[in-house]
């Protein structure tokens, strides 16, 4: 089977992408307006960069209406963000987060997702997440404008959390203590507990 992204619809042509790139990391990015209204939306368009200087992306896709997600709106007005990581005890409320809302709402407040303060930016970061990635905008790509048009948020990570009960034998993250979630097509969702290593060639 071939198919030719021109002849179809953006629609069809976005469940062919997330039902065929998988599993997505998800990136469940908190950020703060000019005004102090705290936003917290979750994103699988989302991978890190390099290590020197360490740099994070994800790429919120805008509305149906062309306009900008508020996550993208915040980013723009402050230069900051925190990415927090989802595990699977924080799926429902990652879910719930996804919920358009008015600008002036914000997701923390309504799902009652609990926050902490971060060290080096204005965002607040989720208290549950295992890991958060502190960020400053490096630069916004825009590779669309208009409705599902796309946008490449590049951040650097000024700073990172990690929780003490997730840190391993080998002094890093432990993927069974992280119990992370990824995003698959559709509606389902998969956990990082089946895995292999394969050594890597010389």
């Amino acid at each position: 089977m071939e198919l030719d992204p021109d002849s179809l619809n953006t629609r069809t042509m976005y469940e062919w992408m997330i039902h065929s790139i998988l599993p997505r990391p998800i990136a469940w990015v908190s950020t703060v307006s000019m005004s102090g209204v705290t936003n917290l939306a979750p994103f699988s368009f989302f991978q890190g960069v390099c290590a020197r200087p360490p740099t994070l992306m994800f790429c919120p896709v805008n509305h149906r209406d062309g306009s900008p997600k508020d996550t993208l709106r915040n980013i723009e007005a402050t230069g900051e963000f925190v990415v927090n990581t989802v595990s699977a005890a924080d799926t429902e409320a990652m879910n719930a987060t996804s919920a358009i809302m008015g600008f002036e709402e914000s997701e923390f407040e309504r799902f009652g997702v609990a926050a902490v303060p971060s060290v080096m930016v204005r965002p607040l970061r989720v208290a549950s997440a295992s890991v958060a990635f502190e960020c400053r905008l490096d630069r916004i790509i825009r590779v669309s404008e208009g409705p599902a048009g796309g946008n490449i948020v590049l951040g650097r990570i000024v700073r990172m959390y990690v929780a003490d009960a997730v840190i391993g034998a080998n002094g890093y993250p432990d993927p069974d203590r992280l119990d992370l979630v990824g995003r698959m097509g559709g509606t389902e969702y998969l956990r990082t507990r089946d895995r292999f290593s394969i050594d890597r060639p010389l």
